[in-house]
């Protein structure tokens, strides 16, 4: 959550970082050197350094001094001097400063038990759980790279079943089975594959098991689909453009047609996105009842966001089957974290599950065969 530390004394030595790496810092991340765009002049290994993010990217890689737009993100520990930083070796890689007075209080788990634990946030757990997938099913999630979800439904199975995992990027498949082999689960098959492309249009039958499938191949599919992502967060500065944000309205559709071809009868589809706009949900599931009148709008368990957005034509029964979390219903932003230590534990469990990123769930069934 976030609980800011106040009254760090800032210092005279700087490092300036992307606002990429400013996001991760904020979420417990230490600077890798890639991430450091700037440092002062004589920034020696060891020095106490005050951590900066350019969020409009202004500054000039290398730069001793920088007087734009930047945040503070708190103080470190410099692993090495300006000068091995800006050396031109490209194969340089590691920690450059080790975040010691962070402004805000989230620990790092990297690395910590990595073969039992993947950390997500709690919408993204949420929606496995509202997939709800059994044991011997046959699932398809559709878009999911780095494959938290997937790993996350494989282990709901007890890694009994399969879990055919797509992605159209060969690098985030990697990432995939790399994950999926980490945690040792055995069920998952991950594919470089288009999820638009992902219906087979003949019928003869493909005995590899491989993309494309046959209509009708799955038990429950999530789609978990490409988004403008204004639900993430941290995130330091906005850079979409208004075509970039309504490009992907007509991506979801496509892929949500593919889906729903590819769903048994009685199967269940899950559809959600990291984002909080209306277009991209609340309308979308507008769009689908009205596209597939064989589906139905399921409630959802567990339901620990809010009811859906008024605005798509949705009734209010329908609202309350959606769930959306939505950032902004808990105001903790500058929190100070000693006006919380004398905070009930249900009070503080309850902004646990409130404070989060923005994200959209609906839940459908497939009432008949198509």
């Amino acid at each position: 959550m976030n609980f800011r530390r106040k009254n760090i004394k800032k210092q005279h030595c700087e490092v300036i970082v992307g606002a990429q790496c400013g996001n991760a810092v904020l979420r417990g991340a230490h600077v890798y050197v890639p991430g450091i765009v700037s440092a002062s002049k004589f920034m020696k290994a060891g020095d106490v350094i005050s951590v900066y993010s350019d969020i409009k990217g202004k500054c000039k890689k290398g730069a001793k001094e920088f007087d734009g737009t930047k945040v503070f993100l708190g103080n470190g520990i410099s692993e090495l001097s300006r000068k091995e930083i800006f050396s031109g070796l490209p194969e340089l890689k590691g920690i450059g400063i080790r975040m010691t007075e962070p402004i805000y209080l989230s620990p790092s788990f990297d690395n910590v038990l990595p073969s039992y634990l993947f950390l997500q946030n709690l919408p993204s757990v949420v929606v496995t759980h509202v997939l709800d997938p059994q044991p011997g099913e046959k699932i398809l999630d559709m878009c999911a790279a780095p494959g938290g979800k997937t790993t996350h439904i494989a282990a709901l199975m007890h890694d009994q079943g399969e879990v055919i995992a797509l992605d159209k990027i060969s690098n985030k498949v990697e990432k995939i089975k790399q994950n999926a082999l980490l945690l040792g689960l055995n069920s998952i098959k991950a594919f470089c594959f288009d999820g638009t492309k992902a219906l087979k249009l003949n019928t003869v039958k493909d005995a590899e098991g491989k993309p494309p499938f046959l209509p009708e191949s799955f038990d429950r599919i999530l789609l978990d689909a490409p988004c403008s992502g204004m639900g993430q967060r941290p995130n330091m500065a906005c850079s979409w453009t208004l075509k970039e944000v309504t490009s992907y309205q007509p991506l979801q559709r496509k892929l949500f047609t593919v889906a729903v071809e590819l769903l048994k009868p009685w199967g269940v589809l899950v559809y959600s996105t990291c984002t909080i706009t209306l277009a991209e949900n609340e309308e979308q599931v507008a769009w689908a009842l009205r596209t597939f009148p064989y589906l139905q709008l399921q409630p959802q368990d567990p339901h620990i966001g809010g009811e859906g957005m008024v605005g798509a034509g949705l009734s209010l029964e329908q609202l309350k089957q959606l769930q959306r979390f939505d950032p902004s219903v808990v105001p903790l932003q500058d929190t100070d974290i000693d006006s919380l230590r004398d905070a009930r534990i249900e009070d503080m469990i309850w902004l646990a599950n409130k404070d989060c990123i923005g994200f959209f769930i609906a839940k459908f069934i497939k009432c008949k065969s198509t």
